[in-house]
């Protein structure tokens, strides 16, 4: 018998996160060069114009990410289970409200002039993070101001840190695949702190069709979208740097970059729906 609240449930996840994935990769890409009228002198950029180059993962950087991401995890495991995880939730809701304010306003704080829109957009930016920290227990078990943020932590992620190769891309995700099976399948770590920490480090979804929150929320990491979504923004910056080389005028074809999210899509669909067939035996039990 099928389950639609389930069933729309991950559809729903599914669809934020191939859309987190889709509009964070266009933000990776390099920022169109100004263009000088021929006879005119050169002039110095000013600080706002200049751009810093995003940080680079390197082959080097893809063996070491699943040992210091397991590290780290542990680490917050034991955290929570011998000390408690107030101090811990506490420390991390005010880094992420900090984080938070930066990645919904896309400004750094400390280079903010009176011409830049960042004046305007800052303390919108701030609204979902002080409403996340500030606004008791009901608003931060809310499932829409925890997406708004995971989304602004997903896009300024796949935005700011970009693989250098393939390569490195398909090294990436292999250790992660298998940091995955050790700590999500092997273990209880990964799912003891994820649902104890009480941080927007994830995306939630309804189990209703007509989102009534009585049966709880399905469940997708952010590791889930940043990762596979950073090889996703390669293939888009590769398109990009293709039709380079071919001086295009207006908008390029993006046939690795659609092969590859179609492919992201599909395997997290088959994922998802693997585990609603799952769960919808067990109730039929």
């Amino acid at each position: 018998m099928s389950d639609w609240d389930l069933l729309s449930s991950y559809a729903g996840l599914l669809t934020l996160a191939t859309f987190s994935v889709y509009t964070g990769s266009f933000g990776s890409l390099p920022p169109p060069k100004r263009k000088v009228a021929k006879g005119a002198e050169s002039v110095p950029l000013d600080e706002e114009d200049e751009e810093e180059p995003p940080e680079r993962l390197s082959s080097e950087d893809a063996w070491l990410f699943p040992i210091i991401g397991s590290a780290v995890l542990f680490g917050l495991y034991l955290v929570v289970k011998y000390f408690g995880k107030e101090w811990i939730n506490w420390l991390l809701r005010w880094y992420f409200t900090l984080a938070g304010i930066g990645s919904g306003s896309k400004a750094e704080l400390l280079s903010i002039s009176l011409r830049s829109p960042s004046l305007f957009l800052i303390p919108l930016g701030a609204v979902p993070s002080i409403l996340y920290t500030f606004g008791g227990t009901e608003s931060r078990k809310s499932a829409l101001l925890t997406d708004i943020l995971a989304l602004s932590f997903s896009f300024n992620a796949l935005s700011l840190l970009t693989v250098d190769s393939f390569k490195t891309g398909c090294i990436l995700l292999s250790g992660l695949f298998l940091y995955d099976i050790w700590w999500v399948f092997g273990t209880e770590v990964m799912v003891k702190v994820a649902t104890t920490l009480d941080v927007p480090i994830k995306l939630l979804w309804t189990k209703s069709l007509v989102f009534s929150t009585d049966r709880g929320f399905t469940m997708l990491g952010l590791g889930d979208i940043v990762v596979p979504g950073m090889f996703v923004a390669l293939a888009l910056r590769y398109d990009h740097y293709r039709a380079l080389q071919n001086d295009f005028k207006a908008g390029f074809k993006k046939p690795y970059f659609y092969a590859a999210v179609i492919a992201y899509a599909s395997g997290l669909g088959t994922t998802m729906a693997v585990c609603a067939l799952d769960l919808v035996q067990r109730d039929d039990v």
